[in-house]
């Protein structure tokens, strides 16, 4: 029998110790050595720090056991829901896009030459930091050539602009506005990723401050635009400051992300592929092909109402949080080696106990407590749900006490075939691409955790005054020590603490977003 058929795969650490002693125990050194190897084999897992989105090998062996079960007693016996203000849409506050001249940017401006622009993190940082490239070539009067997107470390995901975001589209909207080229010319050609990575360039900017004002790229790169007829920028994700900024630079920001930045075509139609399978409750049938299962409330609705929760739990989220999500020591041995391995230990919360950081709102919600959120909030078990994420830190195991408060929770999988999720399957920045596109097509959506998808979509939501429910952390995670409160009275204080934060108006505050918060920069109040 050969070496690789003796040592198959097997269940536990234990095992192969054990099969390991009885064939080398002669052999101390070999039997290192072969753990060694055998190690990466049998856990990837543990040798993959940048593989954030799976779950644990620890945490697989020990699945987290529910923390909250007196509360998810009183949640799976609550009453059906025939509270219509929670599928109520939102009154109409008054606030309208404004209306602007139509034509901003004179073609016989002379170009101050091309701005390159190096974005990096994930889909809704790079969209933020697509909107701030427009508006630095409006401020320098240059022209933008289209943003690179760089591979993100964590997600692997070499997506370019014209991949997730309609080029065309984005050209023609701003025609009146900057002028925007696909590429370099010819004689900028070696203006590239790989030349600025080997050396130190002159026409590279890469000492941008975070929230540089206006005029600090008129002081430090037009002269370099002037001088080379070119300039490259980056780091560039949250370079331009969001006070004191022209009226016109602030509207512009608001058109580019809620105007002229669209999804591709594939990506806009397996959205709405799935809007109606929520819609009408369609499921697999068992050829796995999709009917729709139609009730007499959708029927007398005219269309079926659903919910998209944005559950953002994955292994970096919960390990940099530093709290404890119930996986025993086990799990924190593992997200404190994924913190070391990762940030070398350099973690903020890390210093605080578990209880200081829930008491706080530092924690992000698990799927057990956001399931309690909504189910308190009167969200019952036939609430059509649609999950937004990428992977879950724990896998199905977390999950399923969600599920259980909400049967008809679906996601991307679940709605479609492999064949239909074939052009994003493995890209994470299109599988996000068209969890947003969902997001703002529901009729209500919650974040579980703070970050920068929940930021996008409170700020997109709020400028087409769409209900959004915004968790309050520092409630609910008060309320979650509470370990002997009971359900109706658990009820009565997330009602309470959330009577205004499900879409409400709120004023932009300095230093805030203004992709958060676009009131009252970006709208006009009629």
């Amino acid at each position: 029998m050969s070496s690789s058929v003796r040592y198959r795969r097997v269940k536990d650490l234990g095992e192969v110790i054990k099969m390991s002693r009885g064939r080398y125990q002669s052999q101390g050194g070999a039997f290192a050595g072969l753990l060694v190897v055998l190690l990466p084999v049998f856990w990837p897992q543990l040798f993959s720090p940048l593989g954030h989105a799976l779950p644990s090998v620890f945490s697989e062996w020990k699945a987290p056991k529910p923390r909250h079960l007196p509360l998810i007693r009183g949640a799976l016996s609550r009453p059906v829901n025939g509270d219509s203000d929670l599928w109520s849409p939102m009154p109409d506050y008054g606030w309208r896009r404004c209306d602007e001249p139509q034509a901003t940017r004179s073609s016989n401006t002379q170009s101050q030459g091309f701005i390159q622009i190096f974005l990096d993190g994930g889909l809704n940082q790079q969209r933020m930091g697509i909107c701030d490239a427009v508006a630095v070539a409006k401020i320098l009067n240059a022209t933008l050539v289209i943003p690179y997107l760089e591979v993100n470390p964590v997600w692997k995901d070499s997506s370019s602009f014209g991949d997730i975001f309609d080029v065309d589209h984005f050209i023609d909207a701003l025609k009146d506005d900057i002028k925007i080229v696909r590429e370099l010319p010819d004689e900028f050609s070696w203006s590239t990723r790989e030349y600025y990575a080997t050396g130190i360039r002159d026409t590279r900017v890469k000492s941008a401050p975070l929230h540089a004002s206006a005029n600090w790229y008129l002081d430090n790169v037009l002269p370099i635009l002037q001088s080379h007829g070119i300039a490259a920028i980056s780091p560039f994700s949250h370079r331009l400051a969001f006070d004191n900024m022209p009226v016109h630079i602030q509207r512009l920001r608001c058109k580019v992300n809620f105007q002229a930045l669209t999804f591709v075509p594939h990506i806009k139609a397996l959205g709405d592929t799935l809007v109606q399978r929520l819609k009408y409750q369609a499921r697999k049938d068992e050829e796995g092909k999709y009917i729709r299962e139609t009730t007499e409330k959708v029927l007398d609705e005219g269309s079926g109402k659903f919910v998209v929760l944005h559950l953002r739990f994955d292994k970096d989220m919960a390990a940099h949080s530093a709290c404890d999500f119930g996986g025993g020591k086990a799990e924190k041995l593992a997200l404190a080696k994924y913190r070391q391995v990762i940030w070398q230990g350099r973690v903020l919360n890390s210093q605080f106990t578990d209880e200081e950081l829930r008491s706080k709102g530092r924690c992000p919600l698990t799927p057990e407590e956001i399931g309690l959120l909504l189910a308190a909030l009167g969200f019952d078990n036939s609430t059509r749900l649609y999950l937004a994420s990428y992977k879950v830190y724990g896998g199905e195991a977390r999950i399923s006490t969600l599920r259980k408060l909400f049967p008809w929770m679906d996601d991307k999988k679940s709605l479609a075939s492999e064949e239909e999720l074939s052009k994003v399957e493995g890209k994470a920045s299109l599988l996000a691409a068209v969890d947003y596109y969902v997001s703002m097509q529901s009729d209500i959506f919650i974040s579980a955790s703070p970050g920068n998808m929940h930021n996008a979509l409170v700020g997109h939501r709020s400028y087409a005054n769409l209900k959004t429910i915004r968790p309050n952390m520092v409630l609910l995670g008060q309320l979650f020590l509470n370990k002997s409160m009971e359900w109706i009275d658990f009820q009565k204080a997330v009602v309470d603490g959330h009577k205004n934060r499900q879409g409400e108006i709120r004023l932009r505050k300095p230093n805030q977003s203004i992709y958060t918060y676009p009131i009252p920069d970006c709208m006009c109040s009629s």
